[in-house]
């Protein structure tokens, strides 16, 4: 397994606490320095239906400078994961793939069925 978190984001850290607690084997990625990959990006979008809203750290300081609220609406499939590909801080994280799915947040029960 992929984790794609932010070291000072404490949702992130709850994650790894989680999977280390679990027994999970996961590479741990900084996904300001490395973000994941289109095609690991299209995989999570698959995972979530394609609602690439689901992506998007929506809460993010990024996500208003850019205006994505008013952007995102318009906007393609291939530009949004394009536009994250570039940029790790507009990615909702913690951000976790298993093989082709993924889940995005850290939800303890959601975790834990997909774990």
């Amino acid at each position: 397994m992929k984790l794609y978190q932010y070291p000072n984001c404490s949702t992130c850290r709850k994650a790894i606490k989680f999977l280390n607690e679990n027994g999970a084997h996961f590479d741990s990625i900084n996904i300001t320095e490395q973000p994941p990959t289109k095609a690991e990006l299209k995989a999570m979008l698959a995972s979530y239906s394609g609602e690439v809203r689901k992506l998007f750290n929506t809460s993010g300081m990024q996500y208003r400078e850019l205006n994505m609220k008013e952007k995102l609406p318009v906007m393609s499939a291939k530009q949004a994961i394009d536009l994250l590909a570039e940029n790790g801080k507009l990615i909702k994280r913690p951000f976790l793939l298993k093989a082709d799915k993924g889940i995005v947040g850290f939800k303890e029960e959601l975790w834990a069925a997909f774990v």
